[in-house]
């Protein structure tokens, strides 16, 4: 099942997050490897402490970010960039990754796998976000995703 976009009622449709001036931002390239999603959940863990993120939204935050990046190894040609934001105005932390478009094949993770350990990611993100998709740019592809910060 490919997700091209969902948005809930109160999630108008948009290209990308909305900004706002006092929004926290972060971004990082990560090596196209499988340690990526752990390297990517501990930049998150900081950056959601920081930003004093209740811990359910924290969870549910640190879930999608495994899940994107773990897809973009899997699936995806590098380069491999992930980036977070906060903003307080909106009460949402906005997660994006970027990868090199799709790959030929799967990943050795991907190709070891049973068949039917495969295909939830994108339904699990789903249920944890307030919106999320994916568009294409020159050369990249981007998956983003916004969860709630607060209960």
């Amino acid at each position: 099942m490919t997700v091209t976009c969902t948005y809930t009622p109160e999630a108008p449709p948009r290209q990308g997050p909305a900004r706002s001036p006092s929004a926290s931002v972060g971004t990082w390239t990560l090596a196209h490897r499988p340690e990526a999603a752990g390297e990517a959940r501990k930049i998150t863990e900081e950056l959601l402490t920081q930003w004093s993120v209740a811990e359910d939204a924290a969870d549910s935050v640190l879930l999608t970010v495994s899940e994107l990046v773990t897809n973009a190894v899997e699936h995806a040609r590098p380069p491999l960039n992930f980036g977070l934001r906060h903003d307080p105005g909106t009460q949402r932390v906005h997660i994006e990754v970027s990868d090199g478009g799709p790959a030929a094949m799967g990943g050795d993770w991907a190709a070891s796998c049973a068949p039917d350990a495969h295909g939830r990611g994108l339904e699990i993100v789903d249920q944890l976000t307030a919106a999320h998709g994916d568009r294409e740019e020159p050369g990249r592809a981007v998956h983003w995703a916004d969860v709630t910060s607060v209960p």
